[in-house]
């Protein structure tokens, strides 16, 4: 069985990795493929590298655009793809843009002419939906869009959660085709970790003490790029930092500081740091008294 995993985004790495050294493991015949949704891979090759990860074999480095150029970049570029590696089966992780041109792209090839002129074989290509199941029950997301066409064009749908499978199974998918497998955020944190433990300590270089301060993220478009919202972010934070007099440590994301200063906003009280990496980040993570993030990423790692 031949397996391509497909990544586009930081966090797809980060939760795919337990997925990548599971198959590693093993020893399965199965690949990378990397999109350069939000960040060339270049830029990404650090993550590979800090987490151990085997480089990818392709890089399609569709960089950032409208939803509906990215989506066309990467649907093509992921099918040009299969169609030379004739994989068995697709690996596609969350909500992203990624995950629904990946899917599209191993599902329009089962019943493309390149099958019928027998360029894919005899068999159609199978898709797996890591962390299937979920929903906001928000049409305007671009998130909840993805998920729900990803789950619904695949042949594998890994659940989370059993309320997971129930919605799934609620909205018509067959049951033996779900798996509840729990999240991969919860093997990230573990495995990773373990590998952050053997690098020198985030908090001696911040002169922090373990549970004496407060780790903060936020870097959503809906909060950084409305000035009063943001504001009020950082007042919250400010009255924080006042009514604990503890440290309140933020590794301000660029657009989130290129957006204070556009804005001229002052953050009075709060240590405002360079991004850390992801190992540094997690250590900063496990060991503070509360995390304040408007990450989804971040609420699953702190709660594993």
């Amino acid at each position: 069985m031949r397996i391509v995993i497909i990544l586009g985004t930081r966090p797809e790495i980060i939760k795919m990795s337990p997925v990548i050294r599971a198959c590693e493991k093993q020893g399965l015949d199965y690949i990378i493929l990397h999109t350069g949704q939000h960040y060339s891979y270049n830029m990404d090759r650090v993550f590979f590298e800090q987490l151990d990860l085997p480089e990818a074999k392709y890089n399609l480095d569709v960089g950032s655009g409208s939803h509906g150029e990215q989506t066309g970049k990467i649907l093509g570029g992921v099918e040009r793809i299969l169609m030379e590696e004739r994989p068995d089966v697709v690996l596609v992780e969350g909500d992203t843009t990624t995950v629904l041109a990946g899917a599209l792209a191993a599902t329009k090839l089962h019943i493309s002419p390149y099958r019928a002129c027998g360029v894919m074989g005899q068999s159609p290509i199978k898709v797996g939906h890591v962390e299937a199941g979920l929903r906001s029950y928000d049409r305007q997301m671009p998130e909840e869009i993805n998920r729900v066409l990803a789950d619904h064009c695949s042949d594998y749908l890994f659940a989370p959660t059993e309320n997971a499978r129930k919605i799934l199974i609620g909205e018509g998918v067959p049951d033996a085709t779900i798996f509840v497998t729990g999240n991969t955020i919860v093997d990230a944190v573990y495995q990773n970790l373990e590998l952050a433990s053997s690098r020198k300590n985030a908090l001696n270089d911040l002169n922090l003490e373990p549970k004496n301060y407060f780790l903060v993220t936020a870097h959503r478009q809906e909060n950084v790029d409305v000035k009063k919202r943001f504001e009020g972010i950082i007042r919250g934070l400010e009255r924080v930092a006042d009514e604990f007099d503890l440290p309140v440590v933020y590794p301000i994301h660029p657009r989130a500081r290129k957006m204070m200063n556009h804005f001229e906003l002052k953050a009075n009280g709060i240590e405002l740091i360079e991004p850390v990496d992801y190992l540094s980040f997690l250590q900063l993570e496990s060991r503070a008294k509360l995390v304040l993030t408007d990450s989804g990423g971040v609420q699953e790692e702190t709660r594993s």
